[in-house]
Parts: C-alpha cells; structure tokens; sequence
C-alpha cells in the first residue's frame, strides 16, 4: 500500500511498514555555508537500520553526528538525499507532516536533560500525552508505566532540581517513550554524566529497546558505551564507515 503526502503535509507511505527498515538514508548531503568557506557535513551518507536495534552513531566532535540526527529526526531537511522513517518518506512532508512525525512516531532524547523546571517528574513525562491529549486515565499509567520502567516510580512528585543528573536522564527517557515511538534518537544522552551513571543510563536505553519493541539510534563517543550497541556507525569526513 502507498499514500502519497496531502496538501496539507500528511504523510507519505511507502510500501509495507512490516517489512522495510525503521530507518533509511540514501546518500544525505549537507553543507553549511557557501563557496570556499562552506562546510560539508555529510557527503554522501547512506545506512539502514532494522526494526529492533540499537545503533550507535560515533565520530570526533564536529564529524556531523548532531547534523545527522536532526535529518533523521525531521528537525532539518538535506540538500540532497532521501530519509525514510518506520515507512514514511521525510521529503513527502510538509511542516505538519513533520510535527506529527515528531509527535507521533519520534521520541528524542537531549545530552541537557530538556526537563521542565516547574514540572514534577511525571507531569515532564506526561507532557508528550497531554499534547496529543490522550484520555487522562491512559496517560497516567502511561506515567506511571514508564516511571516504572526506568526505575523512578517512588519519585514521580519530585521536580528535575530535586534529582540527580542520572535520575534527570532517566525522566528524559521514560517522557521520550510516553508516546509508543518507533524511534529513539538520542544525542550524547550521557555526556554531562559521570562514567558509572552513563553506563548505566546506557544499559537502561538497551533494555527499553528491547522491552518497548523500540528501534535507537544514539550518538555517543565513550567506547565503554558502543559495547552495548547492536551495531555501530562511525561518521568520519562526512561519511559513513561500519564497524
């Protein structure tokens, strides 16, 4: 079955969900700025990723792994190249299509927690079911699911400033999970935490995977950490090498 994107920015199918890879990308370029001074991000970047799995995305600082992850995520278009996520052609997207994707189908996790200050933890992971304005019973034991899951039921009344930084990190992925996403994207989800409570956020992020049926793509550069991937992408020069 195929759909092609309304006027309106819907969504664009391309055949059978079931049987195509969560994500893929076909020679993605992107550059910043033009003539001598412009930077090429990507040359030519094409990888899949299967249903399932959790692929770790490595490179030197400024190797375009942020630049990366925002084409997949659908916060920002290629100057070449063709994305398609859990089915849907990015390109065939107007900014609506995008916001729901985002909504609907992408959960991101940030290096800087992203919490809302004011917020307690299970008000910051209900915000995502509150903007698709699940029925309030659904979406508080979604809450109370997802809390469970990353290990922080016992506090949930508790505001981001009253947790430490791993707990904070662990918030940022139950909220990120709220919605059932297809995708995880996180970027450098531990870089502003100590070595123990990377690893360990880390081991949480390959548990989910596999307990929520989700498909990750990280961004991280701790080879403690890539141990823990299914697979592991290298970003060098603005294209990819597999390990």
């Amino acid at each position: 079955m195929t759909e092609s994107s309304s006027a309106h920015g819907g969504t664009a199918v391309i055949g059978d969900r079931a049987g195509a890879p969560m994500v893929r990308v076909e020679n993605l370029r992107r550059s910043y700025g033009t003539g001598a001074a412009a930077v090429h991000a990507l040359r030519g970047v094409s990888f899949e990723i299967p249903r399932g799995e959790l692929v770790a995305l490595k490179g030197r600082s400024g190797s375009g792994k942020t630049t990366l992850l925002n084409l997949v995520g659908g916060l920002d278009s290629p100057d070449e190249g063709r994305i398609t996520v859990d089915g849907i052609d990015l390109s065939g997207l107007g900014e609506n299509g995008l916001l729901e994707l985002r909504r609907d189908r992408i959960g991101f996790i940030f290096q800087s927690f992203g919490l809302i200050p004011i917020l307690s933890a299970a008000e910051n992971v209900g915000v995502p079911l509150r903007l698709r304005k699940a029925d309030p019973r659904e979406r508080e034991e979604r809450v109370q699911l997802m809390l469970a899951l990353v290990g922080l039921a016992d506090h949930a009344a508790q505001r981001p400033g009253e947790l430490s930084g791993g707990q904070q990190q662990r918030v940022a992925i139950a909220r990120a999970l709220a919605n059932r996403p297809a995708l995880l994207i996180a970027d450098e989800p531990t870089g502003q935490l100590d070595a123990e409570t990377g690893l360990s956020v880390m081991e949480l992020l390959r548990a989910v995977v596999r307990s929520e049926g989700v498909t990750a793509l990280v961004a991280t550069h701790d080879a403690q950490l890539l141990d823990l991937a299914d697979r592991v992408l290298e970003l060098r020069d603005g294209e990819i090498v597999e390990h």
